[in-house]
């Protein structure tokens, strides 16, 4: 009976005491986060096929090639766990790592321009269009991760919420920072090759 008693009681405190909103804001951080590398991974999937395609017209571009090859190695060594968010220095080499894949890609994306035949090639301009969705995505992912994280941290730092925290080992989870904030609102430029109609004379 006493039993009983004592775990409504606890239950009461931690709910007053914000455990709950730690559970449920926790939570939607890793959902946000699994969808953030979700989206990181399907871009990353796209590489290989996209630099053979442009190998197969611009093999001599071997510096472009080779950046967004040894740009893909990067991202595929770190282990992007669901702990990652928890270690400030690791989530920073991971997004440093990423943005240096955002670079490479840009860079091949330009160097298409210089070959009509490549930007006529179906299977290049389907890889082109499925890489500006995954874009989108990742943009869309990481503008909901930067939402969860705050909410989160505000709980963390709030009264009562924070001495629970420290309870429980709850801390603060790092974020994407002013220094990306470009990138995550403005994904590479994918150009399509639509030539622009002359004007009229």
């Amino acid at each position: 009976m006493y039993k009983w008693i004592i775990a409504l009681l606890l239950t009461s405190i931690l709910s007053g005491c914000g455990y709950n909103d730690l559970q449920v804001s926790d939570e939607n951080v890793k959902a946000g986060w699994a969808e953030v590398l979700n989206q990181y991974k399907r871009r990353a999937d796209l590489v290989p096929n996209l630099v053979n395609v442009v190998k197969g017209y611009a093999a001599h571009e071997k510096d472009v090639l080779t950046e967004v090859t040894e740009a893909r190695a990067r991202v595929g060594a770190i282990q992007a766990t669901p702990e990652l968010v928890n270690d400030e220095e690791a989530f920073k080499k991971f997004v440093a790592a990423q943005g240096q894949m955002t670079n490479a890609i840009s860079r091949l994306l330009a160097v298409a321009e210089n070959y009509p035949q490549l930007k006529a090639d179906g299977l290049f301009r389907d890889l082109q269009a499925q890489l500006e969705g995954t874009e989108n995505r990742i943009t869309v992912a990481r503008n909901r991760y930067i939402g969860t994280v705050k909410n989160y941290n505000v709980i963390v730092r709030s009264f009562p919420s924070n001495l629970t925290a420290m309870l429980f080992g709850y801390k603060t989870k790092p974020s994407f920072t002013v220094e990306n904030e470009q990138a995550v609102s403005e994904p590479p430029k994918v150009d399509f090759g639509v030539p622009t109609p002359a004007p009229s004379q």
